[in-house]
């Protein structure tokens, strides 16, 4: 199907993105317990949109205790754009 992203298609990484799409940046663990996946697996997802230029990471402290944030970059959300369209044309042929 023309326009699907395979990099965003996995309901994990899709789900990941449009979460990001409602703040400037959100921390691993609140995206971790939201998308109720394990630390390997939010990681990979997260380390696969980076590699396609859809998501970056930032290490800090906070409070004490180490922490990453997750931010969409404007590439990520071009891609994301062009994949809901291709999605909402795949469901309108639906009959």
């Amino acid at each position: 199907m023309t326009g699907l992203d395979p990099a965003i298609h996995p309901p994990v990484r899709l789900q990941l993105m449009t979460s990001l799409t409602a703040v400037s940046s959100a921390e691993f663990v609140h995206l971790r317990e939201a998308l109720v996946v394990s630390d390997s697996v939010l990681s990979k997802h997260i380390s696969a949109l980076a590699e396609k230029g859809y998501v970056v990471s930032r290490k800090g402290v906070v409070d004490g205790r180490r922490t990453t944030w997750v931010s969409l970059t404007r590439q990520g959300e071009r891609a994301l754009r062009g994949h809901a369209a291709a999605l909402r044309a795949l469901i309108d042929g639906v009959t």
